[in-house]
């Protein structure tokens, strides 16, 4: 798939060494009619049965590129070893979104930002948690929704549990002041 020297992007950096390029397939959740939803992912392998994440995923929750993961080969599950830093987010049009993507790149480019994954309807950015919440949900929140016809959403802030979004929380000890 091909190889990857040097640095992973936002916020994560490696030594010189070359490590392939792979992809690992792991369970995203349930269509409705109770089929499974796979994504596949591209990873590096910095040592056996660990896998650092190359992109944010657009549908896996609660990891994000440069994440460290174990995965259940079993169940295609995963655990998370360490965390990057990075948030997932995800935008979703109901049209074709060249036009969102062209004004809304840039400006998360300049926050530090990184495209991950472009269709034609989904983008998915990668983008360290300590350019600060507020920053990047005023940027999205100025580019997208205002005409109902785009959403965002972060891929790795929230977790469903017991019925409702919990946040998370993974982001306050790399928050805190030293």
């Amino acid at each position: 798939m091909g190889i990857m020297r040097g640095e992973l992007g936002t916020g994560i950096s490696m030594t010189k060494q070359e490590y392939e390029l792979k992809e690992i397939q792991l369970f995203a959740g349930e269509q409705a009619d109770g089929k499974p939803v796979m994504e596949n992912l591209r990873v590096i392998e910095p040592q056996e049965g660990v896998f650092q994440l190359y992109q944010s995923p657009g549908f896996m929750r609660g990891i994000a590129k440069g994440d460290q993961i174990k995965v259940d080969h079993d169940t295609k599950s995963y655990s998370v070893l360490k965390r990057s830093g990075n948030l997932c987010i995800r935008v979703f049009a109901k049209q074709a979104i060249e036009n969102l993507a062209g004004n809304l790149v840039p400006a998360l480019e300049k926050l530090g930002g990184s495209l991950d994954y472009q269709n034609e309807r989904m983008l998915v950015f990668s983008i360290h948690v300590s350019c600060g919440f507020q920053a990047i949900e005023q940027l999205l929140n100025e580019h997208v929704g205002k005409d109902g016809q785009s959403a965002w959403f972060y891929g790795n802030v929230y977790l469903e549990k017991d019925g409702e979004l919990q946040p998370m929380n993974w982001w306050q000890s790399m928050l805190k002041p030293e």
